[in-house]
């Protein structure tokens, strides 16, 4: 992030849109999660390091006025998304009749977006160039605004889903059910996520479209599609 900074700021870039994650909210148990809630402990490193890209950002908005936007990403799924993700790990297993893992015990619950959502968000916050606040004591009032040229948005469907009933829908999609393991929470994972987008449908009039049954789907027909799998098993 630090680096795609520097580069901005030597090439004229007139708007930096960074993505951060839901992980930020860590501890955090009111809900929706909401821009303006503190984000002091993170779970995970992973969440640690969104939250000081979140940090260095701010500190580049403010040293040297390069206008700057993160989006705290929310459970994305769709085609072309990483392998290792849960949706592709269900789906392959499902296809081929071995075990998935369903941690939590399948209590858990996720605001699961569709990439096409977020891509459509992503384009409309590039367009609206980040200013500085009109609130002075942003510090002790919201740390999603700034004196300097930086805002913090959550992108998210707003509805979360349980895990089980994102398991039901990939199941009926591909028409067999999943053989399930359950298993108790791991380190460093949150029991549910929920995206506060008010901020980002008042700056930018988001509105997520795609359902989860809709975003399952798509995504189950793009993967046999490319993958082919045998689903005789």
């Amino acid at each position: 992030n630090l680096r795609g900074q520097l580069c901005c700021r030597h090439n004229g870039v007139k708007h930096l849109v960074f993505a951060s994650s839901s992980s930020v909210y860590g501890a955090n148990t009111k809900m929706p999660f909401s821009v303006s809630h503190n984000v002091d402990h993170p779970l995970s490193l992973y969440a640690a390091t969104k939250k000081s890209n979140e940090l260095m950002a701010h500190s580049y908005a403010h040293l040297y006025n390069l206008p700057v936007s993160g989006l705290r990403f929310f459970t994305v799924y769709g085609p072309w998304g990483r392998p290792d993700m849960a949706l592709f790990l269900f789906t392959r297993s499902i296809i081929s009749g071995t075990p998935i893992d369903v941690f939590n015990n399948g209590h858990h619950e996720r605001d699961f977006t569709y990439i096409d959502d977020i891509v459509e968000g992503v384009v409309r916050v590039a367009d609206k160039i980040a200013t500085p606040s009109a609130v002075r004591n942003y510090e002790a009032t919201d740390p999603a605004i700034s004196s300097a040229p930086y805002r913090i948005y959550n992108i998210g469907n707003r509805n979360p889903i349980k895990l089980t009933s994102f398991i039901e829908c990939i199941e009926a999609k591909i028409g067999r059910k999943a053989i399930k393991r359950f298993l108790p929470m791991q380190p460093g994972d949150v029991a549910s996520t929920y995206a506060d987008v008010d901020s980002l449908v008042e700056a930018v009039g988001f509105q997520p479209k795609t359902s989860i049954e809709e975003g399952v789907g798509k995504f189950v027909d793009w993967y046999l599609s490319y993958y082919k799998p045998d689903q005789s098993a």
